[in-house]
């Protein structure tokens, strides 16, 4: 269970120093990520409002 808990904090601080030392590639990440998820929930919307017409 102690591994847990130090992976956990290690990604913690990867994510920090990733933030801080390159702002605009974080970013870009968390914007690609949302895009995403945004792309998967409007293909989700279309699949329900097909199957329900």
């Amino acid at each position: 269970m102690q591994y847990k808990k130090w992976i956990v904090r290690a990604a913690i601080a990867f994510a920090a120093f990733y933030l801080l030392t390159k702002p605009a590639n974080a970013a870009d990440a968390v914007n690609g990520a949302f895009d995403g998820i945004m792309q998967g929930a409007d293909q989700l919307a279309t699949f329900f409002s097909k199957v329900l017409t």
